[in-house]
Formats: structure tokens, sequence, C-alpha cells
């Protein structure tokens, strides 16, 4: 492979810190394509380094059996914005520019194949035909495949960050990962189950979602040599991220459009998963409107969303939902307070108020 000089970096990424491959002009090629909204004007600094998070991460799915060759370029697609690794990266720049290099691009890579092994397996779950309008894995090749193709990102996750000098990483990674599976398992038994409270609700997206989000930034800033104190409001900024995306995904899967969700509103009703909006319906409900609702998604699965949309639309519930999720979007934005003011902070700032602005 050739190597690359990145002299045209900005000045908070050391250039000398990078080493690399050639790869496209924009920062999401090929299977990742990714708006340039986000490429430039979110993920600011860290756009400098995921052309390389890229080009490795295609480099290390690849296999000499011709038969798999197809399988792992259709699951790089899948991941998506990238974000994981743009946290990561935007939490080390964000304390010290200068201890950003090889190390985050590894960690970056490692955590966009959990990332991705979760949404291939989550895909088989729901059944799901597309996701982000591609074809998911399950769909082409079936389950077995896609089960097998999400253990082995898991293993080629770990493989890789056993390549560190540290075993932090290795550790953390692993304790984020079990926790998503987790939330995965409570998510999957509470299925249908509508005694499920707000509680109960926010920590199943905590271990299924923000968790990720969470190991990124507190890495990224451990990294890059954070202070136990700085470390620490990184991995809570990447929670209270994590929460406010997933409470917004669930706001979208009732009141977004369909064309730009990229799936049929009232899935997570079809497929019996209790979000934000239902249990705030049925807290403040009265006893009669109890006894329909529970009645209505006991009942069949396809007539759930148009049976129970005018009375979610009678409630506070969109109003609430949406209460629910800027405050985590505020609370994420203070956990950065113990940042200096910096570009790699703003973006930070930004993805934050991004976060919900989608969708509201």
């Amino acid at each position: 492979m050739k190597s690359v000089s990145l002299a045209a970096t900005a000045a908070t990424v050391p250039p000398n810190r990078l080493a690399g491959t050639k790869t496209s002009d924009s920062c999401f090629s090929g299977a990742a394509d990714t708006s340039s909204m986000l490429a430039k004007h979110l993920y600011g600094p860290a756009t400098h380094f995921l052309p390389l998070v890229e080009q490795r991460l295609q480099t290390e799915l690849q296999t000499r059996y011709e038969s798999l060759a197809p399988i792992l370029r259709h699951g790089v697609q899948l991941g998506g914005k990238r974000l994981r690794p743009a946290l990561l990266l935007l939490s080390g720049i964000a304390v010290d520019p200068q201890k950003v290099g090889d190390g985050h691009v590894t960690l970056g890579i490692v955590l966009e194949m959990v990332h991705t092994a979760t949404l291939i397996h989550d895909d088989v779950l729901d059944e799901a035909d597309t996701r982000r309008r591609v074809q998911t894995i399950n769909a082409v090749w079936g389950d077995h495949v896609s089960i097998l193709l999400g253990d082995y990102l898991f293993s080629q996750a770990f493989r890789l960050s056993a390549t560190l000098e540290s075993t932090e990483a290795c550790r953390w990674i692993g304790e984020a990962s079990r926790k998503v599976c987790e939330g995965e398992l409570r998510q999957v038994l509470a299925r249908d189950h509508v005694e499920l409270d707000e509680a109960s609700y926010i920590e199943m997206i905590r271990g299924k979602t923000a968790e990720l989000c969470s190991v990124a930034c507190r890495l990224g800033a451990s990294q890059a040599g954070g202070t136990s104190e700085v470390v620490a409001n990184l991995a809570d900024y990447g929670t209270a991220l994590g929460i406010a995306f997933q409470i917004a995904d669930d706001y979208l899967d009732l009141w977004g459009d369909r064309e730009t969700v990229g799936k049929t509103l009232g899935t997570d009703l079809q497929q019996g998963k209790w979000t934000l909006p239902i249990l705030r319906l049925l807290q403040t409900c009265t006893e009669h409107d109890s006894i329909r609702i529970r009645s209505i998604l006991a009942g069949p699965s396809e007539s759930r969303f148009e049976l129970l949309m005018p009375m979610i639309e009678a409630s506070d519930a969109r109003d609430y939902t949406r209460q629910v999720a800027e405050s985590y979007r505020d609370q994420a934005c203070e956990s950065l307070d113990c940042l200096v003011n910096s570009p790699a902070k703003r973006a930070l700032i930004d993805l934050a108020t991004f976060s919900i602005s989608r969708t509201f």
C-alpha cells in the first residue's frame, strides 16, 4: 500500500501523528457515504483522521476467500455515519491533539466493528429487510450468515484491540460490548410487556445505544492523557448523547417523515418495543383508556399504530418525549465544561445539538 502524507490537516491535529494509505477525497468513502454537512460541520477536526479509519476498516475486513468478500464488503456499508470513531477522535483532540494518532484510529476501527456487529444481529432480531435503504445481511444471505458475520466482526475487533500496548482498551470495550448485549437482551425480554416503566426503558437504551458512545469518548480522552475527571466527564457526555439519540429515534418512529426515516412508521409498535411516547401515554391516561391501550397492545401488531396514534396525539407524549431528549442533550453539553474551548469541543457540542435537532 502507498503511504500518504496528511500535511493538510488542521493546526490542531499534528500531521506527523498520522500514518496510513490513500483513500478518496470524501472522508466517508464508498460504503460509509455520509452527507458533507456531517463531515465538514459536525465532525470538525476529526474529519482529518476519518479517511484512515475508513481505509483501514476496509483493509481489516479483507479475506482470501472469494465467497466471503461480498458479504464483508456489504457489512461495512451498514455502520452508517461513523459516529463512534468520530466521538473517540474528537474526545482525544479536545484533550490533547498532540497525542492523537494511530492508536486512536485503531480504536475507532474497533468500535465501528463492534457497532456494525450489533446492527447485523439486531437486524436478525427485528427481521429487518433494509437498513438506511441498503438491504440487510439477513435479507440477502439469511440469518445464519448474519449471526456468523456479527461474530466475525466481534472477534476481529477484539483481535485488533489486543495489538495496542495497553490492555485498558480491551477491558473497556469488552465491558461496553457486554452492556450492549445486556441491553438488547432486556429489550427482547421486554417485548409486548406493558408493565415496562420509564426508568427501565432509560436503562435499556443506556446499554444498547449509549454505552458504545460513552466508551468511545472515554477511550478517546484517556488515550490522549486526560485526567480521571476529564475522562469521566467525557464518558458522561457520551452516555447522555447516546440516550438523546435513541429517544430522538423513538420519536422519529412515530412522527418522522417516512422518506427521511427510511422505514415504515410505527415499526417499534409492531415489534412490541414500548418506547418513551407509549410509556408516557400509559403513565398519564385514565384507567378506562389504560384498559383500551393495553388491549390494543395485546392485539394484532399491524393495527397498533393506526389505533394508538390518535390517543398519543391527544396526550402530552410528543412534547414530553421532546423535553426528555432535550434534557439529555443539555446534560451532554454540561459535561463538556471541563474542556477548554476548541474546534473539537465545538464539534462535540454541535453533535449533541444535532442528536435531537434532526428530529424536532
